[in-house]
């Protein structure tokens, strides 16, 4: 999408925003509006490096956007490879979304397995720990510059406040979405039992 597109894609949607918040507004049609104009059902993404606080008191910052640069050079092919479209990058974390979950999940595992191996040969400060949370429902995306939705906050409070290093969350609503992959895969999920904003279930992906 050009930057010309984008900026009457955001303009709109703030006009309808804007139109929203008038006193006596027909607040349902249009919320109907913008879901038409933008509405779409995605998987979303959401990554996270454990320890960033403790490595940058440790090491410093500049250590610590070497970190970054290496796992954003090494994640990149990998997420391309499963069509994942990346949205923002904002510090340490990657919002990523996929047209399918399946896709998803399997980057996810892909991107875990590549880090394992690339950190076999690190020292531990070194190391790259990837916390991911994955999300599956409509969301409102505005080009490929921002998306919006419960299944994206579900995504983030999974990958960044909640996975550990390695881990792999997902909600209820990705886990449904991605029946395929259970009959092809030999993964399965298990419950957690803690909810988060945007979705009540969520569970662990337990994956070799």
């Amino acid at each position: 999408m050009s930057d010309d597109l984008l900026k009457t894609s955001e303009q709109r949607l703030w006009r309808l925003i804007g139109e929203r918040a008038q006193p006596g507004a027909d607040v349902s049609a249009i919320d109907r509006r913008i879901w038409d104009l933008f509405g779409e059902p995605w998987a979303v993404m959401f990554t996270d490096l454990s320890g960033f606080s403790r490595q940058v008191e440790a090491f410093g910052i500049l250590h610590f956007l070497q970190i970054i640069y290496e796992h954003k050079q090494l994640l990149d092919p990998i997420l391309a490879r499963h069509d994942g479209i990346l949205i923002k990058t904002e510090a340490d974390s990657l919002l990523v979304i996929f047209r399918r979950t399946a896709s998803a999940l399997r980057c996810a595992v892909d991107m875990q397995r590549a880090l394992d191996e690339a950190n076999r040969h690190r020292p531990p400060e070194t190391q790259v720990l990837l916390c991911v949370g994955i999300g599956y429902g409509d969301i409102l995306r505005i080009g490929d510059h921002d998306v919006f939705g419960q299944q994206v906050n579900a995504a983030s409070k999974l990958g960044e406040d909640t996975a550990k290093a390695t881990e792999i969350l997902l909600t209820r609503a990705a886990r449904d979405q991605a029946g395929e992959l259970w009959r092809e895969a030999s993964w399965t999920c298990e419950p957690l039992e803690l909810e988060v904003a945007g979705s009540s279930e969520n569970f662990r992906l337990r994956y070799r």
